[in-house]
C-alpha cells in the first residue's frame, strides 16, 4: 500500500504543478479557467505534507487519491485545451466549454468528499484551508457560468447577415483579445494544430471560423494603421509573381491545389486529377510508384488551410471553390471508407506478404496518430494481437511501424490493457534492446504510456525495461534520451524499481547529465535522482558519487524545480550522515538553503528548513 500511496502522491504533485505552471488565460473562458487554476493550486500544501508524512494509509484513504488524481489530471486537460485552444471554436461552443468545466468542478468535489482527512498526519492550518476549498468546490457544484449575451449575438449576427456592421467584429475582437497581428498570427496557428489533432474538423465548422478569422483580421487592421501598413505592401506583392512552393503544388498537375487529398501512401493529391487517375484503373501512387493499400481520400485540411493563408500573405488569388469544394458522396462515407481500409490493412498484416506486412503496419501506426476515433477502431477490429506479433520481426522497419503504432493507440485509456494482455512488455522491452534507433525510442515513449497504469509499472520492471532504458539514456539520441528519462522516472515511482535501476548502475550517468547543464538533461536526471534518494540503496549509491559540489551549485543557481529536487536529494543525503552535512557546511550550504527557505517552492521551503536544522544541531554537537 506504501509504494501505491507514494506514486499517487507524486503523480497529484505533477499535476498540481501543471496547473499551477499554466499562463494566464484570454479567452472567453477566463473566468472559469482563472477559478479552477486558483482552486486546484490551494490543493498543494495538503499533496505536500501527505508527501512528507510516514502514516500507513488504508484502502479508502488510496481510493480518495485515486479519485482526486483522476480529476485532476481532467482539470489540466481540460486547461491546456482551452488556453492553447482557437479562441474563435471556444466562443462558439462556450456552452460545451462551460459544461465540461462544471464536470471537472464536480470530479473534483465528489474525490475530496472520499478522502478522510481525519487519518492524515497534517498540519491544523492545511486541514482548515483544504476544507475551505472543499467549500468552494462544493458551491461551485451545478453553477453553470451565465452567458455573455452580448458576445452570444454578436457571434448569431456575424454568421446569418449578409454584410454584418463592422461594430459586431470590433467587439468580437474585444472579447476575444484578437486585437493585434500576434494574436491573430497565434489564433491561426491554435486553429491548425486543431485541425491536425482532430484529423480534419468537418469543413462546416472550419468554414465559419476562417471567416471569423478573415474578418476580425480585416477589423484589427481598420483599428491599426502599422497593421493595415504592411498589409498595404500586397500590392507590390502581386507583381512580383511569388513562387508557388513544391508542398502547395499537386505532384500531377503542379497546379496550386484548392481540394488537397491524403491517399494511402501518405502522399497529396488535387483531389480531381487522383479521382480521374483511380477512375482510370490505376492502383498505384503516381508519385512513388507504390500499390494503393486502398483508394479512400483524406481530406488534408491542414495543408488546404495553410495554402489559404499562402494566398492571403502572397496577393495571390485563392483557387476557385476554395474551400466551398465538397463530396457529398465522399464526405457522408468517409467513416465507412475508414472501416473498410482498416479492415484490408489487418488482412494484409495477418496474411500479406513481408512487404505488405511493413506496408500495413505503417498506415495503421499513421492512423491511430491522426485522431481518437481511428485508435478507437482500430483496436476494436483485432489490430493489436497482429502488431504484437510484428514487434519480433527481422525487418527493422516493420518493427519500427509496429512499435511506433502500438505507441499511437497506447494514448487511448482502454487500449493499454488489451496491449499488455496481448502479451507486448516483453517483446516491446526487446525491441528497446535490440531495435533500430528510431524503433527504441518509440518503445522507450510506449513503454512510459502503459506505465502510467500502476500494476503495469511491476510487469515493465520485471521483463527487464529498466537497463535497457539506462542504455538508451546513454547512447540516444535528444530525443532518446528524454523518452528514457521520462519512462525510468514514472517506473522509479515503484520501489522495486528503485532497486532495479540503482543496480542497474543508473547513478553514474544520471550524475554525468547532470554536470553537462548544456545537454539539456539536468531536469530529467535531478527528477530521478530526487526519487532514487527516498531509498536507501539509491541514497547510498549516490552518496558515493561525490554529489555535494554540484547539488549546492543547483540549489544556488538552478530553476525552481530543480532548486526543490536538489534540496530534496540534498536532504535525502544529510539524514542520519554527519559526515555529508559537514561536506555541505563546507561547501556554503546554509547561505543558499536560507535564500532557498525564503524564495523556494512550498516543498523546496521545507526540505531547506529541514536540511538547516540538521546543520544547526551538527554546530551545537561541535560546540
Amino acid at each position: 500500500m506504501g509504494h501505491q500511496k507514494e506514486a499517487l502522491i507524486n503523480q497529484l504533485t505533477e499535476l498540481i504543478d501543471g496547473v499551477s505552471g499554466l499562463p494566464e488565460c484570454r479567452s472567453v473562458s477566463k473566468r472559469m479557467y482563472s477559478n479552477l487554476v486558483r482552486r486546484v493550486k490551494l490543493l498543494s500544501p495538503l499533496v505536500e505534507d501527505l508527501k512528507d508524512s510516514d502514516v500507513e494509509v488504508g484502502d479508502d484513504v488510496v481510493h480518495g487519491l485515486e479519485l482526486l488524481r483522476l480529476a485532476l489530471s481532467s482539470a489540466l486537460e481540460l486547461l491546456k485545451s482551452v488556453n492553447e485552444g482557437s479562441k474563435i471554436l471556444q466562443a462558439l461552443q462556450i456552452d460545451t466549454i462551460s459544461l465540461r468545466f462544471l464536470n471537472v468542478t464536480e470530479q473534483i468535489e465528489d474525490a475530496l468528499s472520499h478522502i478522510p482527512y481525519n487519518k492524515f498526519d497534517i498540519s491544523e492550518e492545511v486541514r482548515e484551508q483544504i476544507e475551505l476549498v472543499h467549500a468552494q468546490f462544493k458551491r461551485a457544484k451545478g453553477k453553470m457560468e451565465s452567458p455573455d449575451v452580448q458576445l452570444v449575438m454578436d457571434l448569431a449576427m456575424a454568421q446569418r447577415e449578409q454584410d454584418p456592421d463592422s461594430m459586431i467584429f470590433k467587439r468580437l475582437s474585444e472579447k476575444l483579445h484578437l486585437r493585434t497581428i500576434n494574436d491573430l498570427k497565434k489564433e491561426s496557428l491554435a486553429i491548425h494544430d486543431m485541425v491536425i489533432s482532430s484529423g480534419g474538423d468537418p469543413e462546416e465548422c472550419f468554414e465559419t471560423i476562417a471567416y471569423l478569422l478573415r474578418k476580425l483580421k480585416d477589423c484589427a487592421m481598420t483599428e491599426n494603421p502599422e497593421m493595415d501598413a504592411l498589409e498595404g505592401d500586397k500590392s507590390l506583392i502581386k507583381h512580383r509573381s511569388p513562387v508557388i512552393p513544391d508542398d502547395f503544388r499537386c505532384p500531377i498537375s503542379l497546379e496550386l491545389m484548392k481540394d488537397p487529398v491524403i491517399v494511402s501512401t501518405g502522399q497529396t493529391y488535387e483531389r480531381s486529377c487522383i479521382q480521374k487517375w483511380l477512375d482510370a484503373g490505376h492502383k498505384t501512387c503516381p508519385k512513388t510508384q507504390q500499390t494503393l493499400l486502398h483508394t479512400a481520400l483524406t481530406p488534408n485540411y491542414v495543408l488546404k488551410s495553410l495554402i489559404a493563408l499562402w494566398c492571403e500573405n502572397n496577393g495571390v488569388e485563392l483557387p476557385k471553390n476554395q474551400g466551398t469544394c465538397r463530396n457529398k458522396r465522399t464526405g457522408a462515407g468517409s467513416s465507412d471508407c475508414d472501416r473498410a481500409a482498416i479492415d484490408a490493412l489487418l488482412q494484409k498484416l495477418a496474411n500479406g506478404n513481408p512487404e505488405q506486412q511493413r506496408a500495413a503496419a505503417g498506415e495503421l501506426r499513421l492512423l491511430a496518430k491522426r485522431n481518437a476515433d481511428n485508435r478507437v477502431c482500430i483496436a476494436e477490429a483485432g489490430a493489436i494481437p497482429l502488431l504484437v506479433e510484428l514487434l519480433s520481426s527481422s525487418d527493422s522497419r516493420t518493427q519500427e511501424h509496429a512499435v511506433t503504432a502500438l505507441l499511437n493507440l497506447s494514448i487511448n485509456e482502454g487500449n493499454k490493457g488489451t496491449i499488455v494482455n496481448a502479451g507486448a512488455i516483453p517483446d516491446i522491452v526487446d525491441v528497446l534492446r535490440n531495435g533500430s534507433m528510431e524503433a527504441r525510442e518509440n518503445a522507450a515513449a510506449t513503454l512510459f504510456s502503459l506505465s502510467v497504469v500502476d500494476e503495469n509499472k511491476v510487469a515493465i520492471g520485471a521483463a527487464g525495461a529498466i537497463p535497457a532504458l539506462i542504455d538508451l539514456l546513454c547512447q540516444g539520441t535528444p530525443r532518446g534520451k528524454k523518452d528514457a528519462a521520462t519512462a525510468i522516472f514514472n517506473l522509479s515511482i515503484y520501489q522495486g524499481n528503485k532497486v532495479r535501476a540503482v543496480r542497474a548502475g543508473i547513478v553514474p550517468p544520471l550524475m554525468r547529465l547532470l554536470k553537462d547543464p548544456g545537454g539539456g538533461m539536468m531536469d530529467e536526471a535531478l527528477a530521478i535522482l530526487a526519487i532514487l534518494a527516498s531509498h536507501q540503496e539509491g541514497k547510498a549509491a549516490i552518496g558515493q558519487s561525490e554529489p555535494m559540489p554540484i547539488l549546492v551549485e543547483v540549489i544556488r543557481t538552478g530553476s525552481p524545480r530543480n532548486r526543490e529536487n536538489a534540496a530534496a536529494i540534498l536532504w535525502s543525503l544529510c539524514t542520519g550522515d554527519v559526515q555529508n552535512l559537514k561536506v555541505a557546511k563546507d561547501l556554503g550550504a546554509e547561505e543558499v538553503l536560507k535564500e532557498l527557505s525564503e524564495n523556494g517552492t512550498d516543498r523546496a521551503k521545507r526540505k531547506a528548513g529541514s536540511v538547516l536544522e540538521l546543520l544547526q544541531r551538527v554546530d551545537a554537537v561541535d560546540s
